[in-house]
């Protein structure tokens, strides 16, 4: 992963000021060009993880295991990406859910260690492991769950009984179903889950398991596939923008800086030392998806994405609107998105060398603390400078950028 993310840092052109800023219409169409690039990307990806998984259930074994493992990885690099485009248009924001939503009760789909409880005051469903139950209760009424199939995720476990941690579908669930839990915490030395090959083979249940997870599977590119269209020519989420103007961009980039990575996503772990809160918790691989995130903010602001084939998706963007109007602070707002991605490296570097991102949010692990919070400091360090190209454009009343306790009230975290 470590040689993408330096492929990507020096991918990004320098945009000079330009004398006449590009039509907002131009900006909008390659800011949905990028988008559909990174579902297509994210959609191919997935087809990819989809055969490894094919080929783990036709024959497992460490090897097939391992592969589909890696291709779950690499569908995460371009998928991370496209969180950008959430949070300002509402047709992502709607669906976004059915393939990334975390945390999990994963005891609602498979077996759990003993650590995990066997009970939650808020989840009737915490350890109903559809997997080994082909008949569960859900709000008094009993499910029957005996042929395991995408409808079955989607219609009836997906946020089961309403409640938002019974995440069923998407790259989590898929991500526990290839890992397992990862019980090695932050001070017992780093480890992703280690399920077994053999629970696909050998063990109780394998059959449901394998169907299970093929369903999932199957699941995640007929949602991708729905999302690739929403930004075709003809669109809806394409046809949406000329109504949402170039807002939606500052929205999308300001509010997963600061409410959703710096907030929920990194500082709330950080407060909790916690490593049940990190993204992607099962396969220890959150400093990517950290990593990713930031990359895919500063595409849309400098309306360029690098596909996983290595060309280059680029045209009109919002740097250079903000550039015709400031020079000056179009150059401080891309040094600070750049210096986001130089703090999230050194991140993935203490990851890649050994230190997950579990252990760097440890109880008394001061240089890994620090590391992580130096990344939350530069991400809100640029949220501030998009504020400004907010009040720049004169688009106060129609950026709103989320906010988080974790860094507006700290104190409500511990509540």
């Amino acid at each position: 992963m470590r040689s993408l993310a330096i492929a990507l840092t020096l991918s990004v052109p320098t945009v000079a000021a330009f004398a006449q800023a590009p039509a907002e219409a131009e900006i909008l169409n390659n800011y949905a060009d990028l988008a559909l690039a990174g579902y297509e990307d994210s959609l191919s990806t997935a087809k990819a993880l989809d055969a490894a998984i094919d080929a783990l259930i036709a024959t497992p074994s460490e090897a097939t295991l391992n592969a589909a493992r890696d291709a779950w990885k690499a569908a995460r690099v371009p998928y991370q990406q496209t969180e950008a485009f959430r949070f300002g248009n509402p047709i992502v924001d709607e669906w976004e859910g059915r393939v990334n939503a975390w945390p999990l009760d994963e005891g609602l789909i498979d077996y759990v260690d003993a650590s995990y409880g066997s009970e939650s005051d808020s989840n009737p469903l915490y350890v109903a492991n559809v997997i080994a139950n082909p008949k569960i209760i859900i709000d008094g009424v009993e499910l029957d769950a005996t042929n395991i199939t995408p409808q079955l995720l989607q219609d009836h476990l997906q946020e089961a009984a309403g409640i938002e941690s019974n995440v069923a579908t998407g790259y989590h669930a898929i991500e526990f179903l290839l890992w397992g839990q990862d019980l090695n915490g932050t001070g017992t030395g780093p480890g992703a889950g280690e399920r077994p090959y053999t629970d696909y083979s050998t063990a109780d249940n394998a059959d449901r398991r394998a169907a299970y997870l093929k369903s999932a599977s199957e699941l995640l590119i007929s949602d991708l596939e729905e999302m690739v269209g929403n930004w075709t020519a003809d669109g809806e989420a394409r046809a949406a923008l000329p109504d949402l103007g170039v807002s939606v961009i500052l929205t999308g980039m300001g509010s997963l800086s600061f409410g959703e990575l710096a907030g929920e996503r990194m500082k709330l772990g950080l407060l909790l030392h916690d490593p049940e809160e990190e993204h992607d918790c099962f396969s220890d691989n959150t400093h990517n998806s950290h990593f990713y995130d930031a990359v895919g903010i500063r595409n849309v602001y400098h309306g360029s994405y690098t596909r996983v084939d290595g060309t280059v998706v680029s045209g009109p963007s919002m740097s250079q609107l903000v550039a015709a109007k400031d020079a000056a602070l179009d150059k401080e707002l891309s040094g600070l998105l750049d210096e986001t991605i130089a703090k999230m490296t050194v991140m993935v570097d203490r990851a890649e060398a050994g230190e997950a991102y579990d252990q760097q949010i440890g109880e008394g692990n001061v240089e890994g603390n620090a590391v992580v919070q130096d990344a939350i400091d530069a991400l809100i360090a640029q949220t501030r400078g998009i504020e400004r190209a907010v009040a720049l454009l004169g688009l106060e009343d129609a950026v709103t950028i989320e906010d988080s306790d974790s860094l507006s009230n700290p104190d409500a975290v511990f509540e």
